[in-house]
């Protein structure tokens, strides 16, 4: 499994820092940026597996940085660093959705751990939002199919069964999904 991680962070000796850190582990460091901007253009061009990304940055900070790289789904998960460990950045970090917060100076005793730990938390999401997927899209097919077999039933005055047998029997004649054998039916019906 890849371990790519982008560092975000305005001081650039707080990059080598961590850049050494993370290489030592045997991460892979596929980019760097010195303010939220850069660090969402790094994370388009990389998609990597985790972003550290400081809190307080130029231009664009860590936080609503961090929002835009999840909606558009830019990494798999973000820390973010600050030198604050009160309550309103905590809460600020969770509401942007990321998946880990450390307070610096940070040392290979933190840092290693929380990156293990937010690798998997996202592989978790990740696998989760796959199924979440996965589920709709035969939720869907299910929907199209029933008012397929609706549809069939009234016009030709057959059993549900009956309905259900005709559709999968040109579904594997036809090489296509059910799904697309039930939009057909239904367009037809319609007069598409």
């Amino acid at each position: 499994m890849s371990k790519k991680i982008v560092i975000a962070d305005d001081e650039p000796i707080t990059r080598m820092d961590i850049r050494e850190m993370l290489e030592e582990a045997g991460y892979v460091v596929v980019g760097e940026a010195s303010d939220g901007f850069d660090a969402i253009e790094v994370c388009k061009k990389h998609l990597p597996n985790i972003v550290i990304m400081d809190i307080k940055m130029p231009l664009l900070d860590g936080i609503n940085a961090s929002k835009i790289i999840i909606q558009e789904g830019l990494a798999d998960g973000i820390i973010l660093l600050s030198a604050y460990s009160d309550t309103n950045f905590v809460e600020k970090a969770k509401d942007a959705g990321v998946i880990g917060y450390l307070v610096k100076p940070l040392d290979n005793k933190s840092l290693i751990p929380a990156i293990e730990v937010a690798m998997a938390k996202s592989n978790e999401l990740k696998e989760m939002k796959n199924n979440m997927i996965s589920i709709e899209k035969k939720l869907e097919a299910r929907k199209v199919i029933e008012k397929a077999k609706g549809i069939l039933m009234t016009q030709q005055g057959i059993s549900e069964e009956e309905a259900f047998s005709m559709i999968r029997n040109l579904s594997m004649k036809k090489r296509v999904t059910m799904k697309d054998i039930a939009g057909i039916i239904i367009m037809s019906k319609d007069g598409i």
